[in-house]
């Protein structure tokens, strides 16, 4: 059997047979983590691009609190939210995690500058 080259996962899982459940595992504390956020994510999703979308959230969440925004109210689960520009995007049906972020990381930006007037 050929050695797979060198940086490859397959690579990464031969030497360290452990690596896949260690993956596995961030990715559902990850998961844990934006669920109690408002942001439900399935449990296959890469763990690197899940830890790019918490920081994304937790981007979008120091936007809110800087422009006197109130996470409780404004959370993905209110019923009726104070300010609609305050609550999390939430994924659509189809949309990559990616894309995902990189939304969430503009509603960020726009309220960080609808703050600043």
């Amino acid at each position: 059997m050929p050695i797979p080259p060198e940086g490859s996962e397959s690579r990464n899982e031969m030497l360290d047979p452990h690596r896949r459940e260690e993956r596995e595992a961030v990715a559902m504390e990850l998961s844990g983590r934006l669920a109690q956020k408002g942001v439900e994510i399935g449990s296959d999703e890469d763990p690197a691009q899940l830890a790019d979308l918490l920081s994304a959230v937790e981007e979008f969440e120091q936007a809110v609190i800087a422009a006197g925004g109130d996470l409780m109210i404004n959370s993905p689960m209110s019923a009726d939210p104070e300010d609609r520009r305050f609550v999390i995007p939430s994924r659509r049906a189809d949309e990559p995690i990616a894309r995902y972020t990189q939304r969430i990381l503009a509603a960020a930006k726009e309220i960080e500058d609808q703050a600043r007037g």
